[in-house]
């Protein structure tokens, strides 16, 4: 990853702006020589010695409600943002540069995204900026997000700074082999959210893609707390070893089930959808094992519920699933979702219901965001409907098939 990133600083070396190749050049040396409770110091540092002020990481918490700053050298300066109505939060939501005119210059926030991942937002002070300046700047903000990646994976300082409140055994273990929840390439891009974020359990959800391949999966293992988040990891291990090899979605099931049916007693299991993508064609297919169906949406509508012959859940010993398929079109979104989203009771002790997870996806699609920041308004609306809390794990994980002429 560091050669990636020294390559891009050259790529840039010819600009004049200050923000350029030579800021880019001594950002990536020093940030790969100091510890990490150091890095935001050394951005800090490298953006004042060209004239940019008090700046700040802001990183994104677990509910995806606030914006942390990243201590600088154990010390926190800033207090945390809402991600919702500030213009930091504008920034990572719309994945764009945000300019807040003050007296003496701008206040300028920089979505930090690595592959579609939404880490955060660095926001500094300028006196000025130019348009060649823009340009570098996003440039360095994708710098940044990906340095704060690779060094994420020898420290625990970005995930602390990321939790508002302790965080269960179960959760911790669920959250520790997750894919980034968001990525994002031309011609598609998916978005997960987990809820409850700080003692979510037998939800998880993975995905890879394969050269013109998206494979995808949701799965809700039986039971709660700690057994159901080493269950839910062994189906995913098991996921991952079968596709992997390179073998179809029906002897991917036989291998998770076999793996579970191994493991744990006869009466635990797992529901699961598994799907395919093929990113230049539409074409989907899937095999759904005991899980709830996933909704097809277009123009921000529902227009179908994806129900399929199903098979039994992981770890019952199912017959060989059927494959599901249809050709999508481009913008189209896969909406899949446990179901404790559907199956939580409101306030007036109604239960929530598939058709109100209908009307709280048509109404968020219809904002217009991109699929993380539908991703997030959707969990968040869909919990404020259920009465602000969820007795059960409540995940959801979006597909959208963009096309091949975008």
């Amino acid at each position: 990853m560091e050669e990636r990133h020294r390559d891009m600083a050259v790529h840039v070396g010819e600009r004049a702006g200050r923000f350029g190749g030579h800021l880019l050049g001594r950002l990536l040396d020093r940030t790969a020589a100091v510890p990490p409770r150091l890095l935001a110091s050394v951005v800090a540092q490298e953006l004042a010695s060209v004239g940019g002020q008090d700046a700040v990481l802001l990183l994104q918490d677990y509910e995806q409600l606030l914006l942390v700053p990243l201590p600088r050298d154990g010390r926190t300066d800033a207090d945390p943002e809402p991600i919702i109505g500030s213009p930091a939060g504008r920034a990572l939501m719309e994945e764009r540069i945000v300019e807040l005119p003050e007296v003496a210059g701008l206040r300028v926030y920089l979505p930090l995204m690595d592959g579609g991942n939404h880490l955060g937002v660095l926001a500094l002070f300028l006196d000025r900026l130019k348009d060649q300046e823009r340009a570098e700047l996003g440039t360095l903000a994708t710098l940044v997000a990906g340095i704060l990646t690779s060094r994420n994976r020898s420290t625990d300082l970005f995930t602390r700074a990321r939790r508002r409140r302790p965080m269960s055994v179960a959760a911790e273990i669920q959250w520790s082999p997750l894919p980034p929840l968001t990525m994002s390439v031309r011609e598609v891009e998916v978005a997960g959210f987990l809820e409850p974020a700080y003692d979510v359990a037998g939800d998880s959800f993975d995905y890879a893609l394969n050269s013109d391949t998206l494979h995808a999966a949701v799965i809700d293992a039986m039971s709660h707390g700690l057994k159901a988040a080493v269950m839910a990891t062994a189906a995913i291990g098991a996921y991952r070893h079968a596709r992997r090899a390179g073998v179809g979605l029906a002897e991917i099931y036989a291998s998770m089930d076999q793996v579970i049916t191994d493991q744990f007693d006869p009466e635990h299991f797992v529901t699961a959808q598994m799907m395919r993508l093929d990113s230049k064609t539409g074409r989907l297919q899937w095999v759904n094992a005991g899980h709830p169906a996933p909704l097809l949406v277009r123009d921000h509508d529902v227009i179908q519920i994806l129900d399929s012959p199903t098979t039994l859940p992981v770890g019952f010993g199912g017959e060989a699933p059927l494959i599901s398929e249809i050709d999508l079109e481009p913008g189209d979104r896969i909406v899949c979702f446990t179901d404790g989203v559907v199956e939580e009771h409101t306030p007036g002790g109604t239960q929530f219901g598939r058709s109100q997870l209908i009307d709280s996806a048509a109404r968020v699609g219809r904002a217009g965001n991109g699929l993380a920041a539908t991703a997030r308004a959707l969990s968040h609306a869909l919990k404020t409907a259920r009465g602000g809390h969820t007795s059960d794990d409540a995940t959801i994980f979006l597909i959208e098939w963009r096309g091949t002429d975008r």
